[in-house]
């Protein structure tokens, strides 16, 4: 009975051996795969599994927001309906440069900051 249980265990494990970059390394030369600005190792987060590649804070955020949108397009509940009127809100403001104008434009980014 041990021995099946085993063997089943052994069919789901998966090792992957990859070599990993120093972080003094890696450092030198990290960059956001979305933007391609550089930034410091500290700035950026790695995906799981793929380390390689590093993504902006900004640039996450970003993603978070697109993904929660589509996730909301295939779940729709009240909420994702809320959500999408803020993104319509916000696509206008960007739209219309809004958030570029002095005091105007200092409030509605201090806004977005805390919207999802």
């Amino acid at each position: 009975m041990l021995g099946w249980w085993l063997q089943c265990i052994e069919a789901q494990l998966e090792v992957v051996l990859m070599p990993v970059q120093p972080e003094q390394e890696r450092a030198s030369g990290a960059g956001c795969w979305c933007c391609g600005t550089e930034y410091p190792e500290a700035e950026l987060v790695r995906l799981g599994r793929h380390p390689e590649v590093g993504v902006c804070l900004q640039c996450a955020r970003w993603l978070q927001r697109r993904a929660v949108r589509r996730y909301d397009g295939q779940h729709p509940s009240p909420a994702g309906r809320l959500r999408g009127g803020i993104h319509a809100v916000r696509s206008a403001v960007i739209r219309k440069g809004w958030h570029q104008r002095g005091m105007l434009g200092s409030v509605l980014r201090l806004i977005d900051r805390h919207l999802p």
